[in-house]
């Protein structure tokens, strides 16, 4: 066979590679009754097999063709080639080469070895989740280099040597590291009697390549679509297209290229001095030929030597368009040209470009464009974008339309129903049923999905609402009076029930048990809903391989640590979904599209960081090192993405597209689609710019556009404005009319967020709650201190940054007092309430103390900054002033005496204070302060502000109008509601 000429051929982009694969097999592999059964196909994925299955049933369609004989298709990357091809390789089973270790248990293998090596090497071990990600890098390294056969003895020749020198001191840690655990993972494997799964498949590879080179098989071969440059495969499909009746047929191979461009791509390891590296610096490993070229070099085959392939498929392109392909891509010296290209050479007839404002605008464009196209019958469409956000949003616009589109490329299983559910558990466990994470589960969609959801949400939002405000103590015990509170305590018990045996589980623990306590509490939960779906099932897989490995191992960690190791596992499986959508619509991430044709292609998401990826390096071996070993770096990635575009330009219809802006700002063109315009150039660029569609795509959820919002004035009935009044509530009412309003008539409250961080209003409900005991009870204040805050369930961290300064505070308070002379505290956190022409009005005390002359102090606490005099002044601050009122007007009955003092006692900093913290000010004139309000002159002031509010909104028929006094300090609780920023600085 040795003399055989090779059979290499290529697809031009243009032809559409299924199609055109299928129109040549079928006229030159088919017989009479046996149709293609004897031909076998070797293809690089599982999704070009289904792309090939999909193509023969169109040619077959298109030719009306009533059944069909398939060719048998193996995976050549699937580690049971020796099972995929039969008994092409017979005797089957008796090759002898050992079976490959599971990756699962390589990986955590892996995690055992780590900590001992970095403790021989002198390093800081980090913790176990830390150490998991580091075995899974150290995985996906060493298949990087026994893919390109290069064993771990080579990071010591002479030439990797001085690739290292020169580089940060953690390289050369790492790449220690990285020899030390690949060594010892070698022994284990020789213990086990197994090898890693990329040596099986070289050993696969090189098996099949001498048994044909010996034995031709009597049934044609065919590689179709294998780009991969790995020398064992290389070695492969050399025999391949020596066999006879094989071929080597290659996606978008560019015959058009110049020998001096070819060239100029570099030697690509195809150096006829043994010394050089496979990689050298010069080279465009960026050029979407660039691993073709390598491929080539590697099977022994001169460019000559490739022939165009005799057919095109359904979906064809003009030939210019591959020229212009050709082009488009030319490398540095050679893009030159372009300045002198003829117009068939850069002719892109067919190819527009869209630039839209966003992500979101560009999903909805890209939607209307799918919508547009499948009004024609039978047009093809496929949607092709790395982003699998962009992926997201486009597949929910087209539901607009009821277009139901799969997304082939998948989601992580983290991202699924049931790989979040799962996560949750992870979280509370690991949170110790923090608010947030608590919620989240027991309000999940697969929770009680087939038995009671409605009672059982119900019970959940109940106890929401309860929860809502400051964290509580960690754990499930703080949370059983808030349960009772609410009336869900049987509810409470059964999640109590469930979940108590996660967080039961302290200290380190075998990952194998934390696998079968999240799966009970899961099931426990949801039943069989977690299990019935696509992401369940790959759920269970995914928990069942790593049990079955657990046990091996010594795998351990702690609880914290579980969520973190567990979320980067699941991020590496993708969940696929139940094909079923528009059999016309396809959405595909770069892996998926390839060899795939449709119509109308849209090339989406076209920016930097997306279309290529931001290359990222290997984190054990410095760039330098790999070169120097002759392994594929991060640049080489832009190339393999440059030629998924490349075949995509090859449609008929195509759509470049990209948002000019993304989540962190201005958004950077691809390289690739500036390449696109500079090969237009002026005079070509504005016949290919699409602006109808993102017109038409704004104009779908544009409505006309609303008049001037003007200031909120709401006049409510009589009837309806005659309230109870609390004394805070007249500062609102006097400030802003209609956050009163919208408090005191509508009803509205503000709800906390879950693990709210404390308000300033729960701070000071806190601090007149232990001051009241402590007023009532006579015990020493750090005492009643610690057991308030204990009974109100606070979180410890909470409490660690707040306690110390309100603790300082209530200090001040207890030796301030202590320090009275002839002035006694009366009354403490006392409610009252009065009769003013017919309108309530009620408040609470916070402390009245009796002078020595028999008059009372008015005393109002604040755990922050006091009111202003001018505050006071102009009526924003009425509350000590209208408790001076009642108090005046005997709504206290334990008390008779004229108020002569009004004082705020604020616990915030203060420079005056012994503590730091605590001072007393007053609204009225005393000493030197700045007041212009005589003490006698306080209370009648505050009846007038009081009558005024009275006569104005409560009894009178103003509206309340919103911000009235905008100088006034008020909250903005009710901003959104009266649409504060449609009219603020606009009003007349």
């Amino acid at each position: 066979m040795s003399g055989q000429t090779p059979q290499i051929y290529s697809i031009a982009a243009h032809r559409g590679f299924a199609d055109a694969l299928v129109a040549g097999l079928v006229p030159r592999y088919s017989e009479e009754q046996f149709g293609l059964a004897r031909l076998t196909l070797l293809l690089p994925s599982s999704r070009a097999m289904r792309t090939v299955n999909e193509a023969f049933i169109r040619h077959y369609g298109a030719q009306g063709g009533q059944g069909m004989l398939m060719p048998r298709m193996a995976v050549v990357g699937d580690l049971d080639l020796d099972e995929a091809l039969g008994s092409l390789l017979d005797p089957l089973g008796a090759l002898g080469i050992p079976a490959a270790v599971e990756p699962t248990r390589r990986w955590l293998t892996l995690a055992d070895i780590i900590p001992a090596a970095m403790a021989r090497l002198g390093m800081t071990v980090p913790n176990a989740a830390t150490v998991l990600r580091l075995a899974r890098q150290q995985a996906e390294t060493m298949d990087r280099l026994l893919a390109e056969e290069i064993s771990p003895e080579q990071l010591w020749e002479p030439e990797t040597l001085t690739a290292m020198e020169g580089n940060a001191r953690h390289w050369e840690d790492n790449t220690k590291l990285f020899y030390a655990v690949q060594k010892a993972w070698q022994a284990e494997l020789e213990n086990m009697g197994r090898i890693d799964a990329a040596s099986r498949r070289n050993r696969l590879y090189d098996h099949a390549a001498e048994t044909w080179k010996d034995t031709p098989p009597q049934t044609p071969v065919v590689a179709a679509g294998v780009t991969s440059a790995a020398p064992a495969l290389a070695r492969l499909l050399k025999v391949v297209s020596q066999l006879p009746g094989g071929a080597v047929i290659l996606p978008d191979f560019d015959l058009a290229l110049d020998d001096e461009v070819w060239d100029e791509l570099g030697a690509a390891g195809g150096s006829p001095d043994p010394g050089r590296p496979v990689f050298e610096r010069g080279d465009a490993v960026t050029h979407p030929q660039y691993h073709l070229k390598l491929l080539l070099n590697r099977m022994g085959i001169a460019r000559g030597e490739v022939q165009q392939w005799h057919r095109k498929g359904l979906a064809a392109a003009p030939p210019e368009r591959t020229h212009a392909i050709s082009s488009l891509f030319l490398p540095p010296e050679a893009s030159k040209s372009w300045v002198d290209l003829p117009p068939e050479k850069r002719r892109l007839s067919g190819v527009r470009i869209m630039e839209t404002a966003n992500p979101e605008t560009e999903a909805q464009a890209v939607a209307l464009l799918v919508r547009q196209a499948l009004e024609e019958p039978e047009k093809r469409v496929s949607v092709i974008t790395p982003d699998r956000g962009l992926a997201r949003r486009i597949v929910q616009h087209l539901r607009r339309w009821h277009i139901e589109a799969d997304d082939s490329a998948g989601r992580p299983l983290s991202q699924t129903a049931a790989g979040r559910l799962y996560l949750l558990l992870a979280e509370v466990m690991a949170e110790r049923a923090a608010p947030v994470q608590l919620l989240a589960l027991l309000q999940h969609p697969l929770v009680k999905f087939d038995d009671g959801r409605g009672d059982w949400l119900k019970a959940a939002r109940q106890f929401e609402r309860a929860l809502r405000g400051p964290r509580p103590a960690p754990g499930l015990d703080p949370l059983k009076p808030i349960a009772e509170e609410v009336h869900v305590s049987e509810w409470f018990t059964q999640v109590c029930d469930i979940l108590q045996p996660l967080l039961d589980a302290n200290g380190p623990q075998p990952l194998e048990d934390f696998i079968t306590l999240l799966s009970e509490a899961g099931e426990l939960l949801c039943g069989d809903a977690l299990w019935s779906r696509e992401d369940g099932r790959a759920l269970s897989a995914f928990i069942e391989d790593l049990r079955l490995h657990c046990a091996d191992t010594k795998t351990g960690l702690e609880a914290d640590e579980l969520y973190v190791a567990l979320r980067d596992a699941m991020e590496a499986v993708a969940v696929r979904p139940p094909y079923g959508g528009h059999p016309r619509v396809s959405i595909y991430g770069l892996l998926e599209s390839r060899m795939s044709r449709a119509d109308l292609v849209i090339c989406a998401g076209l920016n930097e960081g997306s279309w290529p990826a931001t290359p990222s390096s290997d984190p054990l071996l410095a760039p330098p090192v790999l070169r120097a070993l002759g392994v594929p770096g991060a640049d080489f990635r832009i190339g393999l993405s440059a030629h998924d575009l490349a075949g995509a330009l090859g449609a008929p219809e195509v759509v470049l597209s990209r948002a000019e802006r993304d989540m962190d700002g201005p958004a950077i063109p691809s390289r690739f689609l500036l390449r696109v315009k500079a090969l237009l150039g002026d005079d070509l660029i504005d016949r290919h710019i699409e602006q109808q569609v993102p017109k038409l795509a704004a104009e779908i959820d544009n409505a006309e556009r609303a008049g001037p919002y003007e200031v909120p004035q709401p006049c409510p009935t009589p009837e309806q404005r005659k309230q109870r009044i609390s004394v805070t509530a007249l500062d609102r009412l006097r400030s802003d009319p209609y956050q009163f309003y919208a408090g005191s008539i509508l009803r509205l409250k503000e709800l906390d967020t879950l693990d709210a961080r404390p308000s300033p209003a729960w701070q000071g409900t806190a601090a007149h709650e232990i001051l009241e005991n402590w007023h009532k009870t006579g015990r020493p204040m750090v005492e009643v201190a610690e057991e308030g805050l204990r009974q109100m369930n606070s979180h410890p961290l909470m409490r660690a940054l707040w306690q110390p300064r309100l603790m300082r505070g209530l200090e001040w308070v207890e030796d301030t007092i202590a320090k009275f002379e002839g002035r006694k505290p009366r009354l403490f956190e006392e409610w009252a309430e009065m009769i003013e022409r017919g309108v309530t009005i009620f408040g609470k005390v916070d402390r009245i103390d009796e002078l020595e002359d028999g008059g009372l102090a008015i005393v109002d606490y604040k755990t922050g900054k006091a009111p202003s005099n001018k505050e006071v002044a102009a009526g924003y601050a009425l509350q000590l002033g209208t408790i001076g009122l009642m108090a005046q007007k005997g709504a206290f009955p334990a008390l008779s005496g004229t108020p002569e003092k009004f004082e705020y006692w604020s616990l915030a900093k203060s420079d005056n204070s012994e503590t730091g913290f605590g001072s007393v000010s007053t609204p009225v004139k005393k000493g030197q302060n700045r007041s212009n309000i005589m003490p006698e002159d306080f209370l009648p002031q505050a009846q007038a502000f009081l009558d005024d509010a009275l006569d104005t909104w409560i009894l009178g028929d103003a509206p309340f109008t919103a911000r009235q006094n905008p100088d006034a300090k008020v909250y903005a609780t009710y901003d959104q509601l009266m649409r504060l920023e449609e009219w603020m600085g606009r009003e007349e």
